[in-house]
């Protein structure tokens, strides 16, 4: 069976871009990837970041949404913690109304930031798994049919059993996940370690909701494809130099990229740049398949989803079709049913 691919985009304003291009971008990269036969187009909240243009997540979902006809749109995810669950509920409940059947809900418990931007959202910076979870019933309670008594209710939302997804990068996600009997996304695209033991743990300790009644897997891998090797590797270090930025606390727009990395980073550096994106496949289409051939089989994935950030738009969307030619190549498929 032939395994679903889909997008996770951050929206990426690149250095000398602006905001607007990047919005106009995301929503040409929808269009094609709605072209290309792309399953699913999730967005991901983030805050006070230079290069990321998707912070007003559910905003971008209905731009996104509203200039395209039947991919599912999503968050990847919201951030829960930041926000109380009846303005996720009601957020999310408006998009479903305005674009039924294509509202995807995903959630995560990270603050999607920095601690000061942290405590300017309002957040609280001692949340628990307790309380993580208890968000997610709450928020879930909205989207279900009005029970006897019940004072406050999302309007939109009710009634609407929109899909839930939890989204993780440790063994806590995937406990939550299986707990609540939700599909699970693993964020292996950036956090690699935990990717193997977390999808045992949803495995093993899955139990069937009315949403799903068996587990449901997605894995994220950074993709980059050209027409060469070297092509997509000199394309990568976009996304290498910005990470780089990260670790050393000066956040950037998505810089253009390099002929040689080496000349920005240490060895420590590069070290650590290689370890955390592990789960990356960047080459030509042949090197790519074979890759994430390979990563598909060890993770037992249900479906994948593609992070591409690119510094040129146009090379972008190469990558994009290009991507879209390995999966309709016949040589990858879903492994979690064999």
């Amino acid at each position: 069976m032939a395994i679903p691919f889909s997008i996770l985009d951050l929206a990426p304003i690149v250095e000398g871009g602006t905001a607007v291009g990047a919005l106009q971008n995301t929503l040409d990269f929808a269009r094609h990837a709605e072209r290309y036969g792309y399953h699913r187009y999730w967005l991901a909240e983030h805050h006070n970041m230079p290069g990321i243009a998707s912070a007003a997540t559910a905003i971008l979902i209905a731009h996104v949404a509203g200039g395209t006809r039947s991919i599912r749109v999503g968050s990847g995810g919201i951030m829960l913690p930041n926000h109380a669950p009846l303005i996720v509920a009601e957020q999310f409940g408006t998009l479903e109304t305005l674009y039924p059947g294509r509202i995807d809900l995903g959630l995560g418990r990270a603050p999607g930031t920095d601690m000061l931007t942290s405590r300017a959202l309002r957040r609280d910076l001692e949340t628990n798994a307790a309380s993580f979870a208890d968000d997610v019933l709450e928020l879930r309670r909205f989207f279900e049919d009005r029970e006897p008594g019940q004072a406050v209710r999302a309007i939109p939302g009710t009634g609407l059993q929109l899909p839930l997804f939890i989204l993780g990068s440790s063994l806590f996600g995937a406990s939550v996940a299986a707990m609540l009997g939700l599909p699970f996304a693993f964020a292996s695209h950036f956090a690699p370690d935990a990717l193997a033991d977390a999808m045992d743990v949803y495995r093993t300790r899955f139990m069937a909701s009315r949403q799903l009644e068996r587990p449901y897997t997605i894995v994220a891998a950074n993709v980059v494809v050209a027409d060469t090797d070297a092509q997509a590797r000199r394309l990568f270090t976009s996304l290498q130099q910005m990470s780089l930025h990260i670790r050393r606390g000066n956040p950037v727009a998505l810089p253009p990229p390099v002929d040689d990395l080496k000349s920005l980073a240490g060895a420590a550096e590069l070290e650590a740049l290689n370890h955390t994106f592990r789960h990356s496949f960047v080459g030509a289409q042949e090197t790519v398949a074979s890759g994430l051939q390979s990563f598909l089989k060890m993770a037992r994935a249900d479906e994948l989803i593609v992070s591409s950030p690119i510094f040129d738009h146009s090379a972008r969307l190469y990558s994009l079709a290009l991507t879209a030619r390995i999966r309709d190549s016949g040589s990858l498929r879903a492994y979690s049913r064999a």
